[in-house]
C-alpha cells in the first residue's frame, strides 16, 4: 500500500516505517527515518500561562524587524491558562493580561481561565487527530499521543519560532515499543501500568525516544485511560507516547470533529525497526511510585501503612470523570478518614459538569473533602493545595520529584485514583483491593 502526502509517496511496503517515520515525513515533505534531522511543519501549537508570557516576548524579539508581525497561522494556535488560575499573584494576573492582548490581537484562540487543564481541553476540543504533529510549551504534552499523533513538549523559545514561522527542527526518535497483554485485575487501572513500565525501564529507558503503546492491554483501554498511559511517557525520557488510533480513537474523534475520517495509514508498519518490550499484566498489583523519583515503583503492598497528610486526585493524568467515579464509587457513603484533606480537581469544566450531574460533587463535600473549579492546582507546587515542611501527599498527578507539591522538605507518593480512595479512607495508603 502506498500512501500520498503532501507529493510524497511513502511506501510501507517496501520499507515498514513505524508511526513516528511516518507523521514526520509527511511534516517534512520527504521520506525520512530515525536518527535524520528534519526541519518539519507544525499542525497544532498550544501554549499555557505559565510558558506562554516567554513564548511571546520571544515572538516579538524574532519578529522585531519586519513591519507585519503576525504569528504563522493562528488558526493552529491554541492559548489557555490552567496552571495559576484564577490568578493567584500579581504576577500570575499581568501574563493573564499579557497572554490575552496577544491573543486578540493575532486572533488565536484563548480558552482563558474557563475551560481546565491544557492536556485535557486539547483533545476534548477536536484540536489533535492521529497523524498530527502537535507541539505545546509543556513537558506533558505527549499526552495527546493517545490520539495517534506525534505530540511532544518544547521550550518556550522554540515555541516563539512556532509562533513566527510555523516549523520546527526535530531529530527522528527511534522507537521503543511496549506490547502490554492481558486483563487487568480488579482495582488495577491504566495508572498502575504506566508506573510498572516506568519502574521497569527507568527514568532514562525511552531518553528521546517515540514510547509506542500496543497489545491487548492497551486496545482494551478507554480513551481517558489512554490519555493517563501517554501522559507519563516524558517520566521514562519519551519524546512522545504514541498509541495507534483505533475504533475507540475514531469514536472519541467523531464526537468531536463532525467530518473526521478514521485513516488507517496512521500505525507502525509490522516490521518497522524498534526497542521492544513485552509485559502480561494479567497479575499485576497496584503500583505506587515512592519520593521522590516517578521510577522508585514499589507495589501497594510494599508501602502499606505510611501515614499521609493530603490526598490530591486530579491533574492531566488522572482527573477525568472515570477517574473521579473510580473515588467516589470506592469511598461511598464513609468519610474521610480524620486529619487528612482529600482535594479533588476535574481536570476541565466538561468533566466537573459530568462530576456534578452524577452528584459525586455533594458526596464528597458530605465526606469531608473539597473539590476545585478545574486547573493543575497542587501539581505542579505553584499554586494552592501545596504541602508543607515533613508533610506525605498521595497524588495521582505525574511527578513526585522534591518541592514538586510544595516544601522540598515534603514527600510526594503517586499512584491510582483507587489506591488515593482507599487511603482517604484509612489515612494511610491503602491496598484498594482490600476496600
Amino acid at each position: 500500500m502506498n500512501k500520498h502526502y503532501a507529493g510524497i509517496n511513502m511506501s510501507t511496503n517496501n520499507e515498514p516505517m513505524t508511526i513516528s517515520e511516518k507523521i514526520f515525513s509527511k511534516a517534512a515533505g520527504k521520506t525520512v527515518k530515525a536518527g535524520e534531522f528534519v526541519l518539519a511543519d507544525i499542525d497544532r501549537a498550544m501554549t499555557h500561562d505559565i510558558t506562554g508570557p516567554l513564548a511571546v516576548e520571544g515572538f516579538y524579539e524574532i519578529m522585531r524587524d519586519k513591519e507585519e508581525k503576525k504569528v504563522w497561522d493562528p488558526s493552529k494556535i491554541v492559548i489557555l491558562f490552567d496552571h495559576q488560575v484564577p490568578a493567584d499573584s500579581l504576577n500570575a494576573a499581568q501574563n493573564h493580561i499579557m497572554l490575552r492582548k496577544f491573543a486578540k490581537e493575532q486572533g488565536i484562540i484563548n480558552y482563558d481561565v474557563y475551560e481546565g487543564v491544557c492536556h485535557q481541553v486539547m483533545p476534548e476540543k477536536g484540536h489533535v487527530k492521529p497523524g498530527d504533529l502537535v507541539v505545546g510549551s509543556d513537558s506533558h504534552t505527549c499526552a495527546y499521543g493517545s490520539l495517534g499523533a506525534f505530540s511532544t513538549g518544547i521550550g518556550s523559545t522554540d515555541m516563539a519560532a512556532v509562533f513566527a514561522s510555523g516549523k520546527l527542527w526535530f531529530k527522528v526518535p527511534e522507537t521503543i515499543r511496549f506490547e502490554v497483554e492481558g486483563k487487568l485485575p480488579e482495582h488495577v487501572y491504566s495508572k498502575d501500568i504506566i508506573l510498572h513500565l516506568i519502574g521497569d525501564v527507568g527514568a532514562e529507558g525511552a531518553r528521546y525516544k517515540a514510547a509506542e503503546y500496543a497489545g491487548s492491554a492497551i486496545e482494551a483501554l478507554s480513551m481517558s485511560e489512554r490519555m493517563t498511559i501517554s501522559n507519563m511517557a516524558i517520566e521514562m525520557g519519551g519524546k512522545a507516547g504514541i498509541i495507534e488510533a483505533d475504533k475507540t480513537t475514531e469514536a472519541y474523534l467523531k464526537e468531536r470533529i463532525p467530518d473526521y475520517e478514521f485513516d488507517p495509514y496512521w500505525k507502525s508498519d509490522e516490521g518497522a525497526e524498534c526497542e521492544l518490550h513485552k509485559y502480561d499484566i494479567s497479575n499485576l498489583e497496584p503500583q505506587v511510585a515512592c519520593p521522590h523519583n516517578v521510577d522508585n515503583v514499589k507495589p501497594v503492598t510494599e508501602v502499606e501503612g505510611t501515614k499521609v497528610d493530603q490526598i490530591f486526585v486530579g491533574s492531566c493524568t488522572n482527573g477525568r470523570f472515570e477517574d473521579i467515579e473510580v473515588v467516589a464509587k470506592m469511598m461511598g457513603d464513609e468519610p474521610v478518614a480524620k486529619d487528612v484533606r482529600l482535594l479533588i480537581i476535574p481536570a476541565s469544566r466538561t468533566e466537573y459538569m459530568k462530576v456534578l450531574r452524577a452528584g459525586y460533587i455533594e458526596q464528597f463535600m458530605e465526606a469531608g473533602a473539597m473539590v476545585e473549579s478545574p486547573c493543575c492546582g497542587p501539581c505542579m507546587g505553584g499554586s494552592f493545595g501545596l504541602l508543607g515542611d515533613g508533610e506525605v501527599g498521595l497524588a495521582t498527578s505525574n511527578r513526585n520529584f522534591k518541592g514538586r507539591e510544595g516544601s522540598p522538605q515534603s514527600f510526594v507518593y503517586l499512584s491510582s485514583p483507587a489506591t488515593a480512595a482507599a487511603s482517604a479512607l484509612t489515612g494511610e495508603i491503602t491496598d484498594p483491593r482490600k476496600i
